[in-house]
């Protein structure tokens, strides 16, 4: 059994404008479309964006009380006095303590901590975590007018993250009016600072072709750099266009290792499609036993594509044992999710109503679960 590709849906289910969700063909992901809030807006599950802090925190050095040297036969003098408090670790580049606070949930802390460098050291990163914790409402009331002002002083300042947020805030109209010429502008400067989330949103923008002309050699170019930098939703959508032969020559091995990058990454779509490709041997050596694995990994994480892959193999026994009570169980979840298969459906008319009866239980536990 060859597991087969759906038609490919291209430029159309790119952009979230368009509402579309990510397709098995090689689309790049409509989630990250650049009308949405910006990807590196944190959530309130305390973990840090990268734009606003280095990788750890640190904690601030304890000042020594230095002691008197002792003389055996001098007579006792008075404490020493202590030397003077260090710098304070605002002031002290190797020490983070904003996104320590921000990392352990005292979003508050991190507030005053960031506030204190922005203003009194012009801390532009600060400025960018200030913008975020406005953005996202965290120890503050949300106010997006803020945020704003807070991520433009960040730009001003040349913090490529700031820039980077207003952007999406200028295309999704958030503090203001929607300003897609400014977002452009924006996003340009926070790729040319080597921002792979600016340049990924650029390239989609390139081809979309709304806010800018449409240019898929530029956009791939665009891709290339964030895909290089280790994005895995540009490595999906470059794969994409070598696939297609899209702004780039096609090359479906170069694709397929685009693929695997992305899927490493836990890129859903791509675990997908790498998955096929290990299974039917298309531009990587063939492995069936490594792409059910794949697909079982991908419908778990509730993709309706891999789960009805999977309920087909299952079904044909072709890379794993025949569990025709499984693969009953992910074709009902898939079709919960708008995947129906009518040869699924066919061939699996002959399970015993016992049987079915299991499948049927596990796919409301699993479906019950997923929507807890």
């Amino acid at each position: 059994m060859k597991l087969l590709r759906p038609i490919s849906i291209f430029v159309g289910c790119l952009m979230a404008a368009a509402g579309a969700s990510a397709q098995i063909s090689l689309t790049p992901p409509a989630a990250q479309a650049p009308a949405t809030a910006p990807a590196s807006k944190p959530s309130a599950k305390k973990e840090a964006p990268k734009q606003t802090s280095k990788e750890t925190s640190k904690e601030a050095p304890k000042p020594k009380t230095p002691t008197a040297a002792k003389k055996s036969a001098a007579p006792p003098k008075p404490a020493a006095t202590p030397a003077p408090s260090p710098t304070p670790a605002f002031d002290d580049p190797n020490v983070d303590l904003v996104y320590g606070a921000y990392q352990r949930g005292l979003y508050k802390t991190a507030l005053d901590l960031a506030l204190t460098r922005a203003q009194y050291a012009g801390d532009a990163k600060a400025m960018t975590m200030i913008g975020e914790l406005y953005s996202g409402a965290l120890g503050v009331k949300r106010d997006y007018a803020k945020a704003a002002e807070w991520y433009q002083r960040a730009a001003d300042a040349g913090d490529r993250e700031g820039m980077f947020a207003l952007a999406m805030m200028k295309l999704s109209g958030r503090g203001g009016p929607i300003n897609r010429e400014q977002a452009v502008r924006l996003l340009a400067s926070s790729a040319k600072l080597g921002n792979p989330k600016a340049a990924y949103n650029l390239a989609l923008l390139y081809l979309d072709g709304q806010t800018l002309p449409q240019d898929l050699k530029r956009s791939a170019e665009l891709l290339r750099v964030a895909a290089d930098a280790g994005n895995a939703e540009a490595q999906y959508a470059l794969a994409t266009f070598y696939k297609e032969g899209t702004g780039v020559p096609k090359d479906i091995d170069r694709a397929v290792r685009l693929l695997q990058a992305a899927s490493l990454a836990d890129n859903v779509d791509a675990e997908v499609e790498y998955a096929i490709a290990l299974y039917n041997g298309t531009g990587t050596p063939k492995n069936e036993a490594a792409g059910v694995a794949l697909l079982r990994k991908a419908a778990r994480q509730n993709s309706p594509i891999a789960q009805n892959r999977l309920a087909r193999v299952l079904t044909s026994g072709q890379g794993a044992a025949v569990d025709k009570v499984e693969a009953l169980k992910w074709h009902i979840v898939a079709k919960t999710a708008g995947k129906g298969d009518p040869m699924l459906d066919e061939a699996l008319a002959d399970l015993s109503p016992e049987d079915r009866a299991k499948a049927q239980e596990a796919a409301r536990k699993w479906i019950g679960n997923d929507k807890k």
